[in-house]
């Protein structure tokens, strides 16, 4: 292993799409998420906002968690690594894909509404704000 490789992404945006939760072969879940975030281009002497879309799985009980509390608009903070991956189609053709395999994931929005919603205004509603490392105000990635 060389120790010079760095593999690393922070990610802000909104999902694009409420939360995928499945189980895998093994019994453990994985949640896929979709997340919009918006960059910039210039187009001549003007800057156009252009938005950038990621494909984002989160493992376990964090993926648990993040299918019981977000939905589509929700933002998000999500803190891991790329994953490339390979595949061949039935009818033989070659595909590819980078996704974001996330290690943590912080949810941004307050807690609105009952705990179906998410939230709902009491402390212990308020800690579950946040997936992974941390997960109060004070820890939230910008």
């Amino acid at each position: 292993m060389s120790y010079a490789d760095i593999n690393s992404v922070v990610l802000v945006g909104r999902l694009t799409r409420d939360p995928e939760l499945r189980a895998l072969p093994s019994g453990s879940s994985v949640c896929s998420l979709r997340i919009a975030c918006n960059g910039f281009r210039k187009d001549g002497d003007a800057y156009q906002e252009r938005p950038n879309f990621f494909d984002v799985s989160v493992f376990g009980a964090s993926g648990e968690n993040v299918d019981r509390y977000l939905r589509k608009g929700s933002r998000v903070a999500v803190d891991g690594r790329l994953e490339w991956s390979e595949w061949e189609t039935t009818d033989q053709q070659k595909r590819q894909a980078v996704k974001v395999v996330a290690e943590s994931v912080q949810f941004l929005d307050p807690p609105t509404g009952g705990a179906e919603n998410g939230g709902g205004s009491s402390g212990e509603d308020r800690e579950l704000t946040g997936v992974g490392a941390g997960g109060g105000e004070d820890d939230l990635i910008f």
